[in-house]
């Protein structure tokens, strides 16, 4: 007798997909069906944000915060009675996906309108026409943000990754005491020549900031290369205990993964580019967070270095000149904060390599996030195997 379940059970798995942050691990996930609904929250509040701008808050003068306050709490509102209750993932009919398009799609040129109605003229943030077309481009690019962001539950991850860093600074710190003795064999020396200090004090921090970027890219192609080697084995690794002990703590526990699975093993589904991405997401969130730890500790470390070793004359004579000093800390030249950064950038890039390459580093830094991904895809093996016992509903939605 073939073995089914509930159709409510596939739509808890669904859920639980989501809280994990891998909701493209579901069935059919599509924009219409699943995407637009846990979008609702964050379109509400740019929607109802956007008119703070009708608020006149220097003519109106305490009338006017009164306005704006109210304008926050009405968006708090909204914003919190949507999440509510887009937490159980609700259907939406087309005529429903319509309206929520429509009315969002109008805001950028409704709330002008209300102004003119209001006020007898429209005063765009830019005060022209220009102005209010970077109004309508805020709308888009606000639309485009939180699309990309439910898609692969971007916000989910890095609440999870922030949540773990408390552990994460602990193994940080056990790491930090096996590798910073190699990582400053290579950077100590570097840290004291004259030349980089001379471009460092030249150096604008916005080249700065681009340089910490190439090596969080680099850290995340290190990552994806190594999730495809991952993913491949996990796939070939699909048997009963692994596939029982994955679905522990779910809403798949009582699914008797002894029925599902023939010969003894449940068949590897090929993941689509849209899934690897986000469990690419969900490694490099992960990565990040701890290759931040690391950072942090790095550059703490390299400023109390330079301020016990480098004096303000030693850092006169390499730079040539006088050196800038920062506005925040203006007894730290400049060109030290920005060698400090540099340097536990590149610190955080070994350590995100090395957790992944070294046998070690690999089993106590880098196995617990892996670990998180083989559950989410062995889960998905089982998910996909109820869901073809689930009899379709009349709406054609069966369990998905």
């Amino acid at each position: 007798m073939p073995y089914t379940v509930s159709q409510a059970t596939p739509r808890r798995t669904e859920r639980w997909f989501v809280r994990r942050g891998a909701p493209t691990m579901i069935e059919g996930y599509g924009f219409v069906g699943h995407v637009l609904s846990r979008m609702l929250p964050s379109l509400a509040f740019v929607a109802l944000a956007s008119l703070a701008w009708l608020v006149p808050l220097r003519s109106a003068g305490s009338q006017g915060w009164v306005l704006l306050g109210g304008v926050a709490v009405m968006t708090l509102a909204a914003w919190g009675t949507s999440t509510v209750f887009v937490r159980r993932l609700p259907r939406f009919s087309r005529r429903t996906v319509i309206a929520i398009l429509a009315v969002y799609a109008t805001m950028p040129v409704a709330v002008p309108l209300l102004q003119l109605a209001v006020d007898g003229a429209v005063t765009p943030p830019g005060g022209n026409v220009a102005g209010l077309l970077g109004f309508v481009i805020f709308f888009a690019a606000a639309f485009v943000a939180t699309l990309v962001a439910t898609t692969y539950g971007l916000g989910t991850l890095l609440r999870r990754a922030v949540r773990h860093s408390v552990f994460d600074l602990r193994n940080s710190v056990h790491l930090l005491g096996r590798a910073l003795p190699a990582l400053l064999f290579v950077t100590l020396f570097l840290f004291f020549t004259g030349e980089l200090w001379q471009a460092m004090n030249r150096l604008a921090w916005w080249r700065v900031g681009l340089v910490v970027v190439l090596f969080a890219a680099i850290t995340v192609l290190a990552a994806a290369a190594r999730l495809r080697d991952e993913i491949g084995r996990v796939e070939q690794d699909l048997s009963l205990p692994t596939l029982s002990a994955a679905c522990q703590g779910t809403p798949l526990a009582g699914a008797p993964v002894e029925h599902l699975a023939s010969g003894g093993q449940l068949p590897a589904m090929p993941l689509t580019a849209r899934q690897e991405r986000n469990l690419l997401l969900m490694l490099a969130s992960r990565q990040l967070v701890q290759a931040a730890v690391v950072g942090s500790a790095l550059f703490a470390f390299f400023l109390a270095l330079g301020v016990l070793v480098v004096t303000p004359e030693t850092a006169e004579r390499w730079i040539g000149e006088k050196p800038e000093t920062s506005v925040l800390f203006p007894v730290i030249p400049v060109a030290m904060l920005r060698n400090a950064t540099l340097f536990a950038a590149f610190g955080s890039m070994y350590f995100a390599v090395t957790s992944m390459t070294d046998a070690d580093h690999r089993q106590q830094f880098f196995a617990p996030i892996i670990d998180e991904i083989e559950r989410v895809l062995a889960v998905h093996a089982v998910y996909l195997a109820v869901r073809e016992t689930v009899p379709a509903t009349p709406d054609g939605l069966g369990a998905g």
